[in-house]
């Protein structure tokens, strides 16, 4: 799989302060593509993404979480840096699903109540830049999503592609790293959970049919058990490896941060029209929580404390 490297980074960031004049003080020196290409890196052509007083790149909430399980949520928010305006779309666009996984932040957030497992979060649109693409893919700045056209990425400067990836992908993924590093300190096998939602129809699609979704490749070890836990709860619909697969191994941070190192993982879907009010979300985030409960009991031994 294609991997950029990942340099580390402060996991408590702070609200921009004051222009950031290089990659080192973001903690990143370079981004570097497959084969070497140079992304980024010493001054930039451009000017800051992040102005002074907005949000950071990433979130991390219940950092003292003691479960010895990792929560993410790769599309948890539809802000755009104002230096990009509205990227040439309208605000409806933006809350669309093309934006962020409408309803995926909440759902983070309860199970990381519920478990006492840290979270970590990204605080920026996908649009922008999608964490849970590789920096090589052809999607990780998208000019086109589910028919709708991005001016503001289309032709998009390599300066600006950069600039994106050294201030809100690379410090994002770096924080998981180090969240993880420190989980794996006190727990022999770490719990990887990625949350995400799907929208009921693609523009021009076929209906989705399921409730949820678990994806994932070549490790069952919590994938598989959580889709026969959730199967048993009466008439709901769970894809396995819908409405995506795993294999098609377009999911990079499950991949990344878990699949390469071993680490039991899933991503989990949940249908974003069931998640819009109170309701809706405390019946599907307690069932995915009972699920996700049984599953990692199955593990055993795996995840004890140290």
């Amino acid at each position: 799989m294609d991997e950029p490297y990942l340099a580390p980074v402060p996991t408590q960031p702070a609200r921009r302060s004051g222009p950031r004049r290089d990659g080192a003080s973001l903690g990143t020196k370079a981004i570097v593509r497959p084969g070497g290409h140079l992304l980024g890196g010493g001054p930039s052509a451009v000017g800051p993404l992040l102005a002074t007083g907005e949000d950071p790149p990433f979130r991390i909430e219940n950092p003292g979480g003691t479960a010895p399980i990792l929560i993410t949520c790769d599309h948890a928010s539809s802000k755009i840096p104002a230096s990009l305006g509205s990227l040439g779309i309208p605000a409806a666009e933006v809350r669309r699903h093309i934006g962020w996984d409408r309803g995926a932040e909440n759902v983070a957030l309860m199970l990381s109540d519920r478990f006492d497992a840290t979270a970590v979060l990204s605080n920026y649109s996908r649009l922008v830049i999608d964490c849970n693409r590789s920096l090589a893919s052809e999607t990780s700045i998208p000019e086109v999503s589910d028919g709708t056209m991005i001016p503001g990425n289309v032709g998009i400067h390599p300066a600006d592609a950069a600039r994106r990836a050294e201030e809100l992908f690379l410090p994002y993924h770096s924080a998981i790293s180090q969240v993880l590093d420190r989980i794996r300190q006190r727990c022999e096998m770490p719990v990887y959970v990625a949350v995400h939602s799907f929208t009921a129809q693609l523009s021009g699609g076929l209906p989705r049919p399921w409730h949820f979704g678990v994806l994932w490749d070549d490790d069952p070890r919590i994938a598989v058990p959580l889709i026969q836990e959730l199967r048993k709860f009466p008439g709901t619909k769970v894809g396995d490896n819908e409405p995506y697969s795993g294999r098609d191994h377009f999911d990079f941070s499950r991949e990344y941060h878990a699949a390469s190192r071993g680490l039991p993982c899933a991503l989990v879907e949940v249908r974003e029209d069931l998640i819009r009010d109170a309701e809706g979300l405390a019946k599907y985030t307690g069932m995915l929580g009972d699920a996700l409960q049984a599953a990692i009991a199955s593990l055993g031994p795996l995840v004890a404390e140290t």
